[in-house]
């Protein structure tokens, strides 16, 4: 499970139900079915208007990928992998790391390293490679596109609630203490509509496009990786290469650290 997902949903629930009883307003108040209805109701009707049937059909998904924890290879241990597989094929040849294809789980390197094997060219390999992630962004960007969208409505049917309440409030004025209420509650999809936009949709889009990029580069890892094997380069020239998509701090302690192992 995506840990920080779930504890940023239980925050913005705790911030907003503690707010209201410190402002002396229970949170018992959010409970207002016509609200729930214009903003969870209204919200699915708008986003089902915005988007195609087949994208529509991946949300359930989405939402998986929200809350699940991506098991992505770690890149250190990536550039140690390719290292290896170069040390093996500068010894015994490129078709040796046939029997590695085997062992391989994720499907995009697997696919990069078989092309490899097979003896396709390095423009055609990049060429395939790139291909693919770009589909993936693609579709990334679309599910990202659904939660923004609906991040943009939610707000707008909550100004729309709240009209259709004061409406109801203001058809029956006889009964002043009633009236309170009324336009108390009137206010509560309001409520509802910022909170779901701005708490929920916005940020899930962000996480979407954020592990959208994470996956992304690791996969231009792989490519990279995968080349500089075909080209036969050194290890040492590789794990340098690759060393670069790591962080600053990560790169330094990767590098010092293959040094050291290099001279034992």
């Amino acid at each position: 499970m995506d840990k920080t997902t779930i504890i940023g949903v239980i925050l913005g629930i705790i911030a907003v139900g503690v707010g209201m009883v410190f402002k002396g307003v229970s949170p018992s108040v959010l409970i207002n079915p016509a609200a729930i209805l214009i903003i969870i109701l209204g919200t699915a009707a708008a986003v089902a208007i915005a988007f195609p049937t087949n994208e529509i059909k991946r949300v359930p998904k989405l939402f998986g990928k929200l809350f699940k924890e991506e098991k992505w290879m770690n890149p250190a241990e990536m550039i140690r992998m390719f290292s290896d597989w170069a040390q093996l094929a500068r010894k015994e040849g490129l078709l040796s790391l046939e029997v590695k294809t085997s062992e391989i789980e994720d499907s995009f390197l697997k696919n990069g390293l078989s092309l490899a094997v097979d003896g396709q060219s390095a423009d055609y390999i990049r060429d395939v490679l790139s291909e693919e992630i770009e589909a993936m962004e693609e579709r990334h960007q679309a599910g990202a596109q659904i939660f923004s969208q609906a991040g943009t409505y939610a707000p707008s049917l909550g100004v729309l609630g709240a009209v259709i309440g004061l409406i109801a409030a203001l058809g029956n004025m006889e009964d002043t203490t009633s009236l309170g209420h009324a336009i108390s509650a009137a206010f509560v999809a309001t409520l509802l509509g910022i909170f779901t936009g701005y708490v929920f949709w916005h940020p899930f889009a962000n996480k979407l496009k954020r592990k959208s990029k994470q996956e992304a580069k690791i996969k231009s890892m792989m490519i990279e990786g995968i080349l500089s094997i075909l080209e036969g380069e050194a290890p040492r020239v590789i794990e340098q290469k690759l060393a670069s998509y790591l962080p600053a701090g990560e790169r330094r302690k990767f590098l010092e650290e293959s040094s050291v192992a290099k001279d034992e």
